[in-house]
């Protein structure tokens, strides 16, 4: 075989290769995600935060300053930025959404609710929301707590977990910097509209990936999935 030949044999092994690298890391990505469909749940795949912010100074195509605000709602999956005053006067107290995010890398999560301070809907209409943690995987969460368990529930903020007893749904690394979402963590939520929902908080990080080991993997992108029980019951059975 003469050389020009063995280079083009070269060339097209490799470019075999790669498609098939290429094909190998989409189908990852897409089994992922449909891992997480049950046939009932709304599944929300890589939802861009604020990717123009930064905590430091020193990133690429970044600015150093504070994330803004979104929020979202669970009825059509409308996301609502809250880049201004003017948006934050529009939207913050009302009932139109169910759930903001916040803070560093928006992953801080606040319900709706208008009796919390810090809550972007303080001294709204949402005067009767709730949420609570149950430590179980959410194909298991069946059922809502009763109206007495979500008058009494505590947890103001869904976010970085310090300990095991936290309400948090991730845990962050001080030296590494990067997030982990915690397994087997369902939020039940009794929403504005009065209705009761289940919440599973999975990823901050594009792709769903199972681990993040660089600090520069693009985030925030979240992954969570949902589940609203429309009739008004406490049934939130998915399976």
């Amino acid at each position: 075989m003469t050389t020009t030949k063995k280079i083009k044999k070269y060339h097209i092994l490799m470019l075999l290769c790669t498609s098939m690298f290429f094909i190998a890391c989409s189908s990852n990505e897409e089994d992922t995600t449909a891992s997480l469909a049950d046939g009932k749940s709304i599944v929300i795949s890589d939802l861009a935060g604020d990717t123009g912010a930064s905590m430091g100074g020193s990133t690429n195509g970044k600015e150093q300053r504070s994330f803004h605000t979104f929020l979202f709602r669970f009825s059509d999956q409308k996301q609502i930025w809250l880049k201004t005053k003017a948006d934050s006067l529009q939207y913050m107290k009302t009932t139109d959404w169910d759930l903001a995010f916040t803070g560093p890398y928006n992953s801080e999560v606040f319900v709706n609710n208008a009796k919390y301070q810090y809550n972007p809907g303080f001294e709204g209409p949402a005067a009767n929301t709730a949420v609570i943690v149950i430590k179980d995987a959410y194909k298991n969460v069946n059922q809502a707590p009763s109206d007495a368990d979500f008058d009494k529930s505590e947890i103001t903020k869904i976010g970085w977990a310090s300990s095991e007893s936290s309400a948090g749904w991730f845990y962050y690394s001080l030296s590494s910097h990067i997030m982990q979402s915690i397994p087997d963590r369902t939020y039940v939520i009794r929403l504005p509209n009065k209705k009761y929902a289940k919440l599973q908080l999975i990823n901050a990080y594009k792709g769903n990936p199972p681990a993040v080991t660089d600090l520069n993997w693009p985030a925030p992108y979240f992954t969570f999935k949902y589940y609203v029980q429309n009739d008004g019951s406490k049934n939130l059975n998915t399976n």
